[in-house]
């Protein structure tokens, strides 16, 4: 096993770990595998790039993603050089990193914070468990630390070269505190969680909840925007709001305001005085809740219970959309797939989250300045389509799965017309993904345009489900869930993706111009419904490819 550098910086320090009744050897060991494990996996950044050749024991895949990360910094180097107005140049510097660390928190983290195999296997052997939570604690650091110098390095060492040794250490300082409070922020959501539920809905809970920041983050970040006054370049100004309080990169950012710029304000006070006492005081209440945490983290072993009432309702309506056995068998199949398989949901609920977000997003700033009676006499629910761009491109996971092994199920069934299957499991996905998507959507955009546009969004949702049927017929058949996630960027590449999004492009396109005809909305709509009925009756009639 390599030995790893950090691991020799951190010999250093081996006299004061063993000060702290701390096995120092059996943590070095426990961090030299975790840092390989670390080195093996895929993060969730490089999924669509990463390949089975990528995957060799000395490949570091984990450093590879690293140059995503560095890509990402780059563009934080511009900002920081964009003039002298730190105040507003450091929020959107700190609003991206959030936005960046929250999400790679969110998709990578939740295996290192909830992971139970350690207390398992090595509190069986003769390690304490004060070790052990060191080991945890100083992974977690190292992980977070690696991907935070490599966001912030660059800008960290221009800014401090352009702009002086004072903006370089309050930079240093804040960029700490903002990590810890990430860190602690995610360790106390998930004991929340923990706190009230178990078993199988915390996990269940865990997926809604990375839907739910994913949209807290995306909005939030918009919001940063509107905090500030633009009058020019060299004049930007902070607006003082009563929700600008609760925006972590804003009181991130009033430090340099305070101390570069002298300006003492009493805004800029209490943001800077927040940006030091809330990542203290977070980080004090997660030291002390941690025997909770602990403690709660053995209900991830718990097995679920009784179904739920939206399966049974998801059941009944594949009872009526599905019009043989074989159709039912499956789409009750891939319902139970999508909702239970583990891997299936981390990769795709997210996506799932932005879906929600960015047609609201969009709608704000295209309504930005105008008045809402204004608004409802624009088309500006044409924004809706932004979800559509999201939700058909979760089609391209329905063929994969964690435990693709099971596969072979299907060559020991008596099947030889797949009709069936793809027909199943496409409107599963519809009916248990999209659907819903559309529907929460949809309501908000109701209540915005005040119930005028029930026909404009019938036309939206018969899109919807042609340009799913267009994603089906582009990319590869596979059967459902029969293949490991990594193979995602081979069976589908960048062509695919184009013509999909072209094609959902047309039928947007479409809807607009059958707008400038007389009764053409209605009779477009008639066109979808019998393109519909050739598409059920024909496009499934096809063999999975090799």
């Amino acid at each position: 096993m390599k030995d790893y550098s950090i691991l020799r910086s951190l010999d250093l320090f081996k006299g004061l770990f063993t000060k702290m009744d701390i096995d120092y050897p059996a943590m070095r060991k426990i961090l030299q595998v975790k840092l390989t494990l670390d080195s093996r996996r895929v993060s969730t950044v490089m999924q669509n790039n990463t390949n089975q050749k990528d995957k060799d024991k000395d490949k570091n895949n984990f450093l590879k993603s690293l140059t995503i990360y560095f890509i990402m910094g780059l563009v934080m180097v511009a900002l920081v050089l964009f003039g002298n107005n730190y105040f507003y140049q450091m929020t959107l510097v700190f609003g991206m990193f959030m936005f960046f660390m929250m999400t790679t928190l969110i998709s990578d983290y939740s295996s290192v914070l909830l992971d139970l195999r350690d207390k398992e296997i090595l509190l069986s052997k003769p390690i304490n468990s004060r070790t052990l939570n060191m080991a945890k604690v100083l992974h977690i650091i190292i992980y977070t630390s690696m991907i935070t110098m490599a966001m912030i390095g660059p800008s960290l060492i221009v800014g401090g070269i352009e702009n002086g040794i004072l903006f370089f250490l309050i930079y240093l300082i804040e960029i700490i505190l903002l990590n810890l409070f990430l860190i602690v922020l995610t360790g106390l959501m998930y004991l929340l969680i923990l706190r009230f539920f178990d078993g199988e809905k915390l996990r269940d809970i865990i997926n809604y909840v990375q839907i739910i920041l994913t949209i807290t983050i995306s909005v939030g970040y918009q919001l940063i925007g509107r905090v500030f006054d633009i009058v020019d370049l060299e004049s930007i100004v902070l607006i003082d709001k009563w929700w600008s309080f609760i925006l972590p990169p804003i009181w991130f950012a009033a430090p340099f305001e305070f101390f570069i710029n002298n300006n003492q304000s009493t805004s800029v006070i209490i943001y800077s005085l927040m940006a030091v006492i809330v990542p203290i005081a977070s980080i004090m209440v997660y030291i002390k809740t941690m025997p909770i945490f602990e403690s709660n983290l053995q209900k991830l072993s718990g097995v679920g219970g009784k179904a739920k009432n939206n399966e049974k309702l998801s059941n009944k309506v594949g009872n009526i959309i599905c019009r043989t056995k074989e159709e039912r068998t499956f789409y009750r199949f891939t319902t139970n797939m999508i909702r239970n398989e583990r891997e299936f949901k981390l990769r795709v609920y997210p996506s799932l989250g932005f879906s929600i977000a960015f047609p609201l997003i969009m709608l704000f700033n295209s309504a930005r300045g105008s008045t809402l009676a204004q608004v409802i006499n624009t088309k500006a629910y044409f924004n809706i389509y932004f979800a559509a761009f999201f939700l058909p491109g979760v089609l391209q996971f329905i063929g994969n799965s964690g435990n693709y092994k099971g596969a072979w199920i299907y060559e020991v069934m008596p099947i030889k017309n797949y009709e069936p299957i793809f027909k199943g499991a496409i409107k599963s996905v519809f009916i248990n993904l999209f659907a819903p998507i559309i529907l929460v959507v949809s309501i908000i955009f109701l209540i915005i345009f005040k119930f005028t546009i029930i026909d404009q969004l019938i036309v939206v949702y018969f899109n919807l489900i042609l340009g799913t049927f267009i994603v089906f017929k582009l990319f590869k058949k596979d059967l459902p869930f029969s293949r490991a996630f990594e193979t995602i960027e081979k069976r589908n590449g960048f062509l695919e993706i184009l013509l999909s999004t072209a094609g959902i492009g047309l039928l947007i396109l479409l809807h607009y111009f059958s707008m400038r005809i007389k009764y053409g909305l209605y009779i477009y709509l008639v066109l979808q419904l019998i393109l519909i009925g050739i598409s059920l009756k024909y496009l499934f009639k096809v063999q999975p490819e090799a």
